[in-house]
């Protein structure tokens, strides 16, 4: 999956030492929601300390990471890095 191929690239780790993807977002549903048809513009959950962003395109799907921060307060959010895929 390029999700999983995507952050194994990015970290350095084999796609096979990462958490299943299953963990973190219904592979099943995620398949369901970049399909063509569906209509989405954007798709965000959190994977292996990434914010994993898919954005629906003319040309499909674009696939982009931003690590995930945690603030002072305890607080989580993202920095953006601009698309990765």
């Amino acid at each position: 999956m390029a999700v999983v191929d995507l952050i194994a690239e990015e970290t350095g780790i084999g796609p096979l030492e990462l958490d299943p993807l299953y963990n973190a977002v219904d592979p099943e549903a995620l398949d369901a929601i970049c399909a063509d048809s569906s209509g989405f513009s954007r798709f965000k959950f959190e994977y292996a300390g990434h914010t994993v962003v898919i954005d629906g395109t003319d040309d499909g799907v674009e696939i982009s990471l931003e690590p995930v921060t945690i603030g002072a307060n305890g607080s989580s959010g993202f920095a953006d890095s601009g698309p990765s895929a």
